[in-house]
């Protein structure tokens, strides 16, 4: 099977990890990570870090960037089939799943300086101005941005002045084939399970420490990519017990968004996460090597063409 991907995709607690070192444990694999938030170190509990490549490979100062990600991504999966293992993709951020499968087309980099000065003209003309000199330039993307969200409507200007959109006419993140033969798995479970195991992982990472943790990461430099961690804001500035809820209700909402953006793969198989982790990889394995379901190379593209 080292001719071939695995890919594991499911919302925050759904047990991904889990899955994947089982599937590990029983064939030569290596877990490769597609989690935005895992690839930085300084905060392993607050991610919920477990072993694999790409994870903790940035201090908190870098400023990420998907196209950073993808050509490690890209080879760590080509090095893993180089040497006879078989990649298993693992990770909850649907962009650095795709990132890690596929050529993705990216828009072109930021010249030096141009984000600071976009921020500094949001700051100055305030948010409604700055979102009709959005909705001048970039339309489409004016409609997908509130006004008062600053971030994206300065990195949605950004793009514009780049000759890219926040919200191109063609779906560009399915568009396209897998590098190579891809199985992708979704990771299903109820909702009610889910915000139990979030609220039960949530607890146990303020047990582990992640208060201390998080005031250490905070007393250096971080980027602005690194401040948007899940969870790294309610923990430095409300009380214990308001933390937890507010990180519990946060994450809760982030894996419902997870199964929405899980469910627009083209071709993945859903398996039911309520099943022992060693009973699901057997389940992949058994697909995978059968072949059965396996997205063909294109497939999204024939996907949207049929519905059409």
């Amino acid at each position: 099977m080292a001719d071939r991907v695995i890919a594991i995709f499911g919302p925050t607690a759904s047990g991904k990890s889990a899955v994947a070192e089982e599937i590990a444990r029983r064939i030569p694999a290596e877990l490769v990570s597609a989690d935005s938030m895992q690839a930085y170190r300084g905060l392993p509990i607050l991610t919920n870090q477990s072993p694999a490549r790409l994870v903790g490979i940035w201090g908190l100062e870098h400023e990420a960037s998907v196209g950073e990600y993808q050509e490690l991504a890209h080879a760590a999966i080509d090095e893993s089939l180089a040497a006879g293992r078989t990649p298993v993709v693992v990770g909850g951020t649907g962009l650095y799943l795709r990132a890690a499968l596929a050529e993705l087309e990216l828009p072109p980099a930021p010249e030096p300086g141009m984000r600071e000065r976009l921020e500094r003209l949001y700051d100055r003309v305030g948010g409604e101005r700055a979102h009709e000199l959005l909705a001048e330039r970039d339309p489409g993307a004016a409609a997908a941005v509130h006004a008062n969200d600053r971030r994206r409507v300065v990195r949605a200007l950004e793009l514009a002045e780049a000759g890219a959109s926040l919200r191109p006419s063609e779906d560009r993140l399915w568009a396209g084939e897998t590098r190579h033969p891809t199985l992708i798995v979704g990771l299903e479970l109820p909702r009610e399970e889910l915000r139990r195991r979030i609220a039960k992982r949530t607890h146990e990472m303020f047990e582990r420490g992640v208060e201390e943790e998080v005031r250490v990461a905070l007393a250096g430099p971080i980027s602005p990519t690194a401040r948007h961690v899940h969870g790294l804001s309610e923990i430095a500035e409300l009380p214990r017990e308001k933390a937890l809820e507010a990180l519990i209700a946060r994450t809760s909402r982030y894996a419902i968004y997870q199964l929405r953006w899980m469910r627009r793969i083209p071709g993945v198989v859903s398996l039911d996460a309520l099943r022992p982790p060693g009973e699901l990889a057997d389940a992949i394995l058994e697909m995978a090597r059968s072949r059965e379901r396996l997205p063909a190379r294109g497939a999204g593209r024939a996907r949207r063409s049929a519905d059409a």
